[in-house]
């Protein structure tokens, strides 16, 4: 039977946090922090309003026009908060994008960004049928709660190892 008493940390078996104590105090203290943190639930609210639109408009042939503005309002976001979010990791990473910590969220956020990016295309070309753009920007959004539930997770695993740093900080203190 294994001892409840805690094993020394090698460097194997130490947990892999997501930030460094310096990319901490980056994270925290750079204005692009507030910004995402304002920009990313407004972006939330513009497609929750635009899926409505849309669905409206794919079931009751009604409201291109909102449907679309609320579309393109909804990819105005995304690209603002795409190009702050490069900021972002920039002055916490040293990197504009793909630092180990958020690659998986940088790759998809750019399948999300080509969808995006496919349907204002369409649009302006005439390419597809309006229900077809529909169709389209309701791919666009499958990909990006995708993606934002991964930004979620990632939200999540930092305060949990925050929590557990923190924890561990006041045992130590204790000892």
């Amino acid at each position: 039977m294994e001892s409840t008493m805690q094993r020394p940390k090698t460097p194997e078996s130490r947990p892999i946090f997501l930030y460094t104590p310096e990319q901490r105090v980056r994270r925290d203290s750079t204005v692009w922090t507030l910004i995402q943190g304002i920009l990313a639930p407004l972006q939330f609210a513009a497609f929750l309003v635009s899926v409505v639109l849309v669905l409206r408009y794919l079931a009751w042939d009604i409201g291109y026009g909102a449907a679309t503005a609320s579309i393109l309002v909804k990819t105005g976001f995304l690209y603002v908060i795409m190009i702050t979010g490069a900021i972002w990791e920039k002055v916490v990473f040293g990197q504009y994008l793909f630092a180990p910590a958020f690659f998986w969220e940088d790759v998809f956020s750019f399948v999300v960004i080509a969808l995006h990016t496919a349907y204002v295309w369409a649009l302006i070309t005439g390419a597809l049928t309006p229900q077809q753009e529909m169709w389209l920007a309701l791919a666009a959004y499958a990909t990006y709660v995708v993606n934002a539930g991964q930004f979620l997770w990632k939200l999540r695993m930092a305060r949990l190892q925050q929590e557990a740093a923190n924890a561990a900080i006041g045992k130590e203190a204790l000892a």
